[in-house]
């Protein structure tokens, strides 16, 4: 009998690339998005397939799968600032509300829960990289508080039904990643980027564009969230990619790529934004033998074709 594996935020970039990972290995797979941030066009691929079907539902509220359940993957929230900001209860109610509800559903089917962390719990890290020991420095009354205190109170609630309870959980912390279905006006850097560039726009860098970043494609991502989910590890997992690259590097690489003359302009940096951000990745190398594999020239190119088509280029 095929395991059951139900996917929240399932409509969004990530959560899309998790159904097809595991519509393709066979599972059968249960969608769950409520559509705020995610499109039906990324998974209207797997709706004529015998094993994946669509739930329209906010898992703020009571969450209820008939039948068996293997696994929960909860990916569901807004991961973006520009939506976070724009919706900051919902993400706030997504990870705490949402969180509680899929964790009585896991406990109820006996099932195993695979929650989605995020680098934003180191804050602006004082450590450098960030290893899964370091406890981060955020500001919880600050703009990005919301995403970052939703996503630390969803780790220590998953943490706390293993630990009282004896569910099966698996944390992962996940670093900027990037690929194919990210949404055009998303606000993050890559997609901002290459719009502008493609459009023969300047590209808009905040700060003096110093900072870094460490850009993980999502195929890579995928394949280690799919090895924590069957490991038998329980503490938080850095899943990304250790090759750091500073914003003004990263915008002249999407420049070349695009043969685009825009230039780089810049502008205030947001309050709170992180100037450093690298996973250290010694724990999955040990735990999961996972390292990532697509570099980011290749990836790059793969996510450009992506836009250029859906931009209509």
């Amino acid at each position: 009998m095929s395991k059951r594996i139900l996917i929240t935020g399932a409509a969004g970039f990530l959560g899309s690339h998790l159904c097809d990972k595991f519509v393709s290995e066979g599972y059968d797979v249960i969608g769950m998005d409520n559509l705020i941030t995610g499109s039906l066009d990324n998974i209207k691929h797997h709706f004529p397939k015998a094993n994946f079907q669509f739930y329209h539902h906010d898992v703020s509220k009571f969450v209820h799968v008939p039948d068996q359940l293997d696994y929960i993957l909860h990916f569901a929230s807004p991961a973006s600032p520009i939506d976070y900001l724009r919706i900051p209860i919902q993400t706030l109610k997504v990870g705490s509300l949402g969180t509680h509800n899929l964790l009585g559903l896991a406990r109820v089917k006996n099932a195993r829960m695979l929650i989605a962390s995020t680098s934003e719990v180191y804050g602006d890290p004082l450590v450098h990289p960030q290893s899964e020991d370091y406890w981060g420095n955020v500001n919880p009354v600050g703009p990005r508080g919301v995403y970052d205190e939703a996503k630390r109170f969803q780790e220590a609630m998953t943490m706390a039904y293993h630990t009282y309870h004896g569910l099966e959980t698996r944390i992962v912390r996940i670093f900027n990643t990037y690929g194919p279905r990210m949404r055009l006006d998303d606000g993050r850097v890559l997609p901002a980027f290459m719009c502008q560039a493609l459009r023969g726009e300047d590209l808009t860098a905040f700060g003096d564009g110093t900072q870094t970043r460490s850009f993980c494609y999502v195929d890579d991502l995928v394949e280690g969230i799919y090895r924590l989910l069957h490991s038998d590890y329980v503490q938080p997992v850095n899943i990304g990619n250790p090759d750091e690259v500073t914003i003004n590097e990263f915008g002249n690489e999407i420049i070349e790529l695009t043969n685009s003359k825009s230039k780089i302009i810049y502008k205030p940096l947001p309050i709170d934004d992180p100037m450093r951000r690298r996973p250290d990745i010694s724990l999955a190398k040990k735990i999961l033998g996972w390292q990532p594999q697509v570099d980011r020239k290749e990836g790059l190119a793969k996510t450009l074709e992506d836009f250029k088509d859906r931009l209509g280029l």
